[in-house]
């Protein structure tokens, strides 16, 4: 049977309209039941806990039910499975004013011509999704650091993509970061004389942990992939490897503002 709680969905989505971020958590719950035992009310402590609450703006919450059962029940069980997650994030330091939404959807009916792991997929939709809607960073500004490739640089100078930042131990590039790199790509086939290295930074790690483990490679080197990541993307672009180095610095260039900031890649010009 798919386990009572998974977290299943934690990523980032972007809505092209209002260029909101949005951290997107899913909570499953057996047939017929809307309480939490005690893993699922730690798993999603949890989840809280990995958020920055000072960022967060609303939470929405939905609540859904399998194709079973009668219209008037599964509306009044989905909302129930709505409610008891809203009961656990304010038990857990979210604020009540700032969840603008408690919705149960009732029954999620499935197509006709699913017949395959048909239990798996009706377990899936025995869910509450919670929808956290982030402020945007604030703009950093630092002396000698860019945000785009300018035409003139000196050895020494630092570009850095505010939209290139990368989820909590992850080094894959997002959706987001790869529209600024792809601005980047083009200004760096037209400055062909610039030359430059690809810092890889992380956060959050303590003092005597320079490195941060890489959760898609389970190794100890999270900086050197988030700017190996990078990279790969600008040589897929045609961007010549000679002019290119990587590195990972892991926590030794903090940039002294928001966690965020430090799951970063850096280009520093060392030839002109």
């Amino acid at each position: 049977m798919f386990k009572a709680f998974q977290l299943l969905l934690f990523l980032f989505v972007f809505s092209f309209a209002s260029a909101q971020e949005e951290v997107v958590n899913s909570v499953y719950f057996e047939f017929d039941k809307y309480h939490l035992d005690e893993k699922q009310g730690n798993a999603a402590v949890n989840f809280i806990k990995t958020i920055d609450s000072t960022r967060i703006e609303s939470v929405q919450i939905y609540g859904y039910c399998d194709d079973r059962g009668k219209d008037a029940y599964n509306f009044k069980l989905s909302n129930n499975r709505a409610n008891t997650i809203k009961n656990k994030l304010i038990e857990s330091g979210i604020k009540n004013k700032i969840i603008v939404t408690i919705e149960g959807k009732g029954r999620v009916m499935i197509d006709d011509d699913i017949l395959e792991n048909l239990p798996e997929v009706r377990s899936k939709n025995r869910r509450v999704d919670v929808v956290i809607n982030m402020k945007p960073l604030p703009k950093i500004v630092i002396p000698g650091m860019f945000n785009t490739i300018q035409k003139k640089h000196i050895v020494g100078d630092r570009i850095f993509l505010a939209d290139v930042l990368f989820e909590k131990g992850r080094s894959k590039i997002n959706v987001k970061a790869k529209n600024d790199l792809e601005q980047m790509a083009i200004a760096l086939l037209k400055y062909k004389n610039l030359h430059f290295e690809i810092q890889g930074h992380v956060c959050c790690t303590p003092p005597f942990q320079k490195e941060a483990i890489d959760r898609d490679t389970k190794k100890r080197q999270l900086s050197t992939n988030r700017a190996l990541a990078v990279y790969k993307y600008l040589l897929f672009k045609k961007i010549d490897k000679n002019r290119m180095t990587y590195k990972g610095y892991g926590n030794a260039k903090p940039l002294g503002k928001e966690p965020e900031y430090d799951r970063r890649v850096e280009i520093v010009i060392t030839k002109t």
